[in-house]
C-alpha cells in the first residue's frame, strides 16, 4: 500500500517534525509512506467570508494538482465520518483488499478544503467535531494509521 499525506502548511516547530520523522520510520516498515507539504495561502488575520472562500480555493487548486488521478482520496473534515482505531485497520484493509493501492489522506489549511477537494474525496474522515491544529493533526493521522497497521497485523501496539 502506498499512502500520500497531502497538507497545507510547514512544520516550524522541531517537537512536531520529531513526532512525523518517528511515526515515518515506523510506518516505513509497513509501507510507502510520502508527505506533500503545501505552501497555505497568505491572508490577512481578519477576512470577509469571500476572502476566505478565496484562500480555500487558491489552496485547493494547489492540493489537487498534488492529488493523482488513480488515488483513492480520504479528506479531513470535521463534517465526515467519525470511525474508532478498529474501523480505520478495517477501512484501510477494505481498501486494499478490494485493490486500492494508493490511499491520500488530506489536511486543509486552517480555514478548511474548498467545495472543489470535498468533491474529489471519496471519503470524508473526521477524527473529532474539536478543530486541530493542521500539524497536531499530522501527528494524530499518522498514529492513527500506524495503529491501523498494528491492529492488521495483530501486533502489539493497540490496547
Amino acid at each position: 500500500m502506498r499512502v500520500t499525506i497531502v497538507c497545507v502548511g510547514k512544520l516550524k516547530e522541531a517537537y512536531w517534525r520529531g513526532a512525523i520523522g518517528e511515526y515515518s520510520k515506523r510506518l516505513s516498515r509497513y509501507m510507502k509512506l510520502e508527505i506533500v507539504e503545501l505552501p497555505d495561502e497568505k491572508a490577512p488575520e481578519t477576512m470577509s467570508p469571500a476572502q476566505e472562500n478565496e484562500v480555500r480555493e487558491k489552496e485547493g487548486v494547489r492540493i489537487l494538482k498534488a492529488v493523482k488521478e488513480d488515488a483513492f482520496v480520504v479528506a479531513l473534515a470535521i463534517g465526515g465520518k467519525s470511525l474508532s482505531s478498529e474501523a480505520l485497520a478495517d477501512f484501510m484493509a477494505e481498501k486494499s483488499v478490494r485493490g486500492v493501492s494508493h490511499i491520500v489522506f488530506i489536511i486543509g489549511g486552517s480555514l478548511g478544503l474548498s467545495d472543489g477537494v470535498m468533491k474529489r474525496a471519496d471519503f470524508s474522515l473526521s477524527f473529532s467535531p474539536m478543530t486541530f491544529p493542521h500539524q497536531m493533526m499530522r501527528v494524530i493521522l499518522l498514529e492513527q494509521i500506524y495503529r491501523a497497521e498494528k491492529i492488521n497485523r495483530k501486533e502489539p501496539y493497540h490496547k
